[in-house]
């Protein structure tokens, strides 16, 4: 297939947090509001005057000052954050919203105030207390937290409008954004489709790391040249693959697994577009925030989320994503030191080999793996040995 038009623009897009789309914006007097987790509202961050950046530490190898500050065993995405923090990397941003989720993150993100990191006067950090459930009551308690955490000093602060009428505005924009990522993500569930996991993963990327107003006239092309896309004779991969776990943020871990022969059909991990990139609908009887708050509390499958119910359901969510998406086999990833992960790695790779409680079994590779892709040698020979099993299987069973 020919290269995507606007490709290259994408992945210079994502070398540095003040990207260019980022520069045009702040130019214009926009407040760039910056987070770090998926259970962080989006469209309250892209309010009419604001934008939201998603952080990522791209090519930070070495964080050796934020490793003095956190310890060797913390999240290496946090120290990476905080790394390239020190760096003066994120020099551009207004406010940086946090969670009260993961130890390890919310340390890093006190550290920007406690070490005065961003050079200005009115730049402050909010954590949100995050409910560990999805019960009514839970859902109330997020609101709050929102309300409290986000609305009130932005509207204190920088005078942010949060009216009804701003906040729809922020959903319409929210859902093209979706619309457009849904429809492109759904090209892979086709045998021989005109995307590649790779290319999908740049381009879900931007969407987090970008002005959405300015990202969406690139986005929209791209969609239609997708669609009039003439694709090879005969498909590109050996195996489809969903790939499940934390911050893959960095699009060449799955180049590095579709140049073993995979494709990446699915994108279950933080970064990913599943969940996060479905269409917020305002339902009969609620505001928009609550339409908001609702659809990032009972949507996210963070596996922070505690009890059985959770937990069961994520199995079965995982079950139904990968038959819907046609994967081969699963690979589940966790960040070293990430706890949430780990237990969920562990979880799922009994669930899908076992089939517990699932109607059948399903191949799993499981990996642990730095913020970086260093052990790329490592990661290449499990992902060649795993491709190579999915692919023997598949003739084996005559597909």
């Amino acid at each position: 297939m020919r290269d995507l038009k606007h490709l290259l623009f994408f992945e210079n897009l994502l070398q540095q947090a003040n990207n260019e789309l980022v520069q045009q914006a702040c130019i214009e007097g926009k407040l760039a509001l910056a987070y770090n987790c998926s259970y962080i509202p989006e469209p309250l961050l892209d309010v009419e005057g604001c934008f939201s950046v998603r952080l990522r530490a791209p090519g930070c190898t070495n964080p050796d000052l934020a490793t003095y500050y956190m310890t060797n065993r913390s999240c290496p995405y946090s120290k990476s954050i905080l790394e390239r923090a020190f760096e003066g990397g994120y020099n551009f941003i207004d406010a940086l919203i946090g969670q009260e989720c993961c130890t390890t993150m919310n340390r890093m993100e006190q550290y920007f105030n406690y070490c005065k990191l961003i050079p200005k006067e009115k730049f402050f950090t909010s954590y949100l207390d995050m409910p560990l459930k999805k019960t009514e009551w839970h859902a109330g308690y997020y609101r709050r937290q929102v309300e409290k955490k986000i609305i009130e000093p932005l509207a204190r602060v920088y005078g942010v409008d949060f009216s009804e009428e701003k906040l729809l505005d922020a959903i319409k924009l929210h859902n093209e954004v979706s619309r457009i990522i849904t429809e492109l993500g759904d090209f892979r569930k086709l045998d021989n489709p005109p995307i590649t996991g790779y290319e999908f993963h740049v381009i879900q990327l931007v969407t987090l790391t970008c002005p959405k107003r300015l990202i969406l006239p690139y986005l929209r092309e791209t969609l239609e040249e997708v669609k009039a896309r003439e694709v090879d004779p005969k498909p590109f991969y050996r195996a489809r693959v969903m790939v499940v776990g934390s911050e893959i943020d960095d699009p060449d871990f799955t180049k590095l697994l579709e140049g073993c022969g995979a494709f990446v059909a699915a994108d279950r991990y933080c970064f990913g577009s599943i969940p996060g990139r479905e269409e917020i609908h305002v339902k009969p009887g609620q505001d928009a925030l609550q339409a908001i708050t609702d659809y990032y509390i009972y949507e996210n499958q963070c596996p922070r989320a505690m009890g059985p119910e959770n937990i069961v359901g994520r199995k079965h969510y995982l079950y139904d994503l990968a038959k819907k998406y046609r994967a081969d086999g699963i690979i589940v990833e966790n960040m070293k030191f990430c706890e949430y992960w780990g237990y969920e790695r562990a979880q799922a790779a009994q669930w899908f080999s076992e089939g517990f409680e699932l109607p059948e079994t399903m191949p799993v590779c499981q990996i642990e793996k730095d913020y970086t892709n260093a052990a790329t040698g490592q990661l290449r020979t499990r992902f060649q040995a795993f491709v190579e099993s999915l692919e023997i299987k598949r003739i084996q069973s005559g597909k």
